[in-house]
């Protein structure tokens, strides 16, 4: 099991929506989430090992969102 955590511009409900089909689709991902109450609007994915996560913010970026790495804070 593999998770990726990203940093997106997916604010709304509205806009959450709009991903859904995509992610819910993905025959890799069999979790996902994202935090529009978070300040960095957290997508959190569970997926398969083998999940290439440059393909991931590749399918967030294809449909018009903004997506990067959450850096770490210690």
């Amino acid at each position: 099991m593999k998770l990726v955590i990203l940093r997106t511009d997916i604010k709304t409900k509205k806009k959450v929506k709009k991903m859904k089909p995509i992610f819910n689709n993905h025959p890799i991902i069999s979790k996902w989430s994202i935090d529009t109450e978070d300040i960095d609007n957290v997508l959190r994915i569970e997926a398969e090992d083998n999940l290439d996560e440059d393909e991931v913010k590749k399918l967030v970026i294809e449909n018009g969102f903004y997506c990067e790495d959450l850096p770490d804070i210690i």
